[in-house]
């Protein structure tokens, strides 16, 4: 296949957007797309302002919040998270949601990645932030969010994760770059 043939698949021009819903948090539209033989196709597209989290250690275990999840009816145990607000960068999100939602606060927050939540129908990027320098802050929960705070050994996390109370994305990822950290010395 020629270069020019292998960068028509990869290329999806939008032909139409239809807005389908407008939230609080997300957005939904439908593109129709062309196809690169000239077919036209539709995609549902969810757009979401991005999000950041902390892998926050305090005396060498994991802070965590237990949350009920709506869409999952059930409790999961997840690191610190929240969305970005408008323009906000992200490492400051991540330090307002750690303070937020445990308690701590940090001057000290290292990237450890980026990366996009479901990029087969969603622009959610998360990024990833690691910190083990915490100092007493103030727990500022949304109005809507209940929360248990905990700190975890990395056994009670692999546990977690075994029985599936641990199973978003972004946790499980936080709970392997621990693992890599104890091994080591680096976070990423």
């Amino acid at each position: 296949m020629s270069d020019q043939n292998e960068r028509d698949i990869w290329h999806e021009p939008t032909v139409s957007t239809e807005p389908i819903f407008q939230g609080k948090i997300i957005s939904l539209q439908v593109d129709t797309i062309e196809l690169p033989d000239g077919r036209t196709a539709t995609r549902e597209i969810v757009r979401h302002p991005g999000a950041a989290a902390v892998i926050a250690l305090l005396d060498g275990k994991l802070l965590v919040v237990d949350q009920y999840r709506k869409p999952m009816e059930k409790t999961q145990i997840e690191i610190p998270a929240g969305k970005l607000d408008g323009n906000e960068d992200p490492m400051e999100a991540a330090a307002r949601e750690l303070e937020e939602e445990t308690g701590y606060r940090t001057d000290s927050l290292k990237l450890v990645s980026a990366f996009y939540t479901s990029p087969g129908f969603a622009d959610e990027k998360l990024y990833l932030y690691f910190t083990d320098q915490l100092k007493p802050g103030r727990v500022n929960p949304d109005e809507d969010e209940d929360l248990v705070i905990k700190a975890i050994t990395l056994e009670e996390a692999e546990a977690y994760m075994a029985e599936g109370r641990i199973s978003d994305a972004k946790t499980i990822m936080a709970i392997y770059a621990w693992k890599l950290y104890l091994h080591t010395g680096s976070i990423s």
